[in-house]
């Protein structure tokens, strides 16, 4: 029975991570150095079971677009390569020591990162997060047990097996990765309430998925949040930088987090700037909604409704709404967004200031695009996901996001009185 396999793989798990929670920066590189000897090696089999899981997609009528985002070729395996190739150059979080405090009778108080030990991921479509997640949790010292999407099975099955390659030439346990290989959807069931050897479960994929997993799950999670994601245009922009920046952040890539699902504009410029940056936006096959304020300035665009402020369409279309203030937009942002990515145009250095400071999201931005908010582009090396919580981890989580810490106490004899 896979209820029984589950259960014996997150023992596997957590048992394994003791061992990687003692091993050195050195012993972990030479891990992922040997994963991607084998990922070169084993390449022509992963392209195999590739094609297997394409076909099976493609009877099943999955869309051009997950298809793409399913499929693996030399190309994509080498930047796999690539990308475990920039964690091997990262340093190794575990086993720093800050915050050092000498205490008045003596004794010294610090900190030390550790690993969080078991970590579980569940994931849809991309076999490469098999790829991403494990370096990851291995760098950072933790196990992992992993449960991808049902229409990646043969591709992660065979990623694992080269994974568990890597970790048989190292000389570690083959239960640092496991992966739940059934497509039964009750075996996520299962894993859910492994809190005996689960430490965290980190979910990537959609809302639906995500939300199913926080309100069943007794192992705490670290959930990746939906990016309704504003750009604010003051009224002091510079319109040109203003326009490139809103542009980018809805078209470069509209299917992801962090591109702009919203744009607020001063009232002050909304006359000069929305027609130079609607028709720019339309050209690109953008669908723009406006308040009455918007229409009045753009009379064909659609009418925004209430639940469109909150929407995160991942698609192209945009919401428009003109603001009298810099006040205005931070209370909009704050009441109808995700607190995932949040950005101002402005130059005036106060409301940058004030911007950074009074909205309360995961990332935000002073003139620059919302689309920078991911773990290549803030130097993590790479990401687990996108977290939009407060506690533990917010924003891109790279591998300083996949430790925990403890107080490490030093004495001379020191007894409480």
């Amino acid at each position: 029975m896979f209820e029984e396999s589950v259960i014996r793989k997150a023992e596997s798990v957590k048992a394994s991570s003791g061992v990687l929670y003692n091993c050195t920066a050195a012993q972990k590189n030479t891990l992922l150095k040997a994963l991607n000897k084998r990922l070169l090696s084993e390449t022509p089999a992963i392209i195999a079971a590739n094609k297997i899981d394409l076909a099976n997609a493609e009877k099943a009528g999955i869309s051009k677009v997950l298809l793409d985002r399913l499929a693996l070729n030399e190309k994509r395996i080498q930047q796999m390569i690539d990308g475990v190739k920039d964690v091997i150059k990262l340093p190794d979080p575990v086993g720093k020591v800050f915050d050092k405090i000498r205490r008045p009778n003596g004794l010294v108080v610090e900190k030390m990162r550790v690993p969080l030990g078991a970590i579980g991921i569940i994931y849809e479509a991309r076999p490469n997060v098999t790829i991403d997640a494990s370096v990851l949790c291995l760098k950072s010292g933790n196990a992992v047990l992993l449960r991808g999407g049902s229409e990646a099975l043969y591709s992660n099955k065979a990623l694992v097996e080269i994974i568990k390659l890597a970790l048989k030439d190292v000389k570690l346990p083959s239960g640092c990765v496991e992966f739940i290989d059934t497509p039964d959807r009750q075996a996520v069931v299962v894993m859910l309430k492994q809190d005996k050897y689960l430490d965290v479960i980190i979910p990537r994929g959609s809302q639906q998925l995500i939300r199913y997993i926080q309100e069943n799950s007794s192992v705490p999670v670290i959930a990746h949040g939906e990016g309704n994601c504003h750009v604010f245009v003051d009224s002091s922009a510079n319109l040109k930088n203003a326009g490139d920046i809103v542009f980018n952040a809805k078209v470069q890539r509209p299917s992801v987090c962090n591109a702009a699902e919203k744009l607020l504009v001063h009232e002050r410029i909304a006359a000069e700037f929305l027609p130079k940056v609607a028709a720019r936006l339309r050209q690109a096959g953008v669908e723009i909604r406006g308040d009455e304020t918007a229409i009045s300035i753009l009379p064909e665009i659609k009418r925004a409704d209430e639940s469109d402020w909150y929407k995160e369409y991942l698609d192209l279309i945009i919401a428009v709404k003109v603001v009298k203030n810099i006040t205005e937009a931070i209370h909009h942002i704050n009441h109808f967004g995700s607190h995932h990515s949040d950005a101002i145009v402005t130059g005036t250095k106060s409301n940058g200031e004030r911007f950074l400071r009074e909205v309360d999201s995961a990332a935000v931005y002073v003139n620059a695009s919302t689309r920078f908010t991911d773990g290549y582009e803030f130097g993590l090396g790479a990401e687990i996901g996108i977290s939009t919580q407060k506690l533990h981890a917010r924003g891109p989580m790279g591998l300083v996001e996949l430790t925990s810490t403890k107080f490490i106490v030093h004495g001379k004899g020191q007894v409480r009185k």
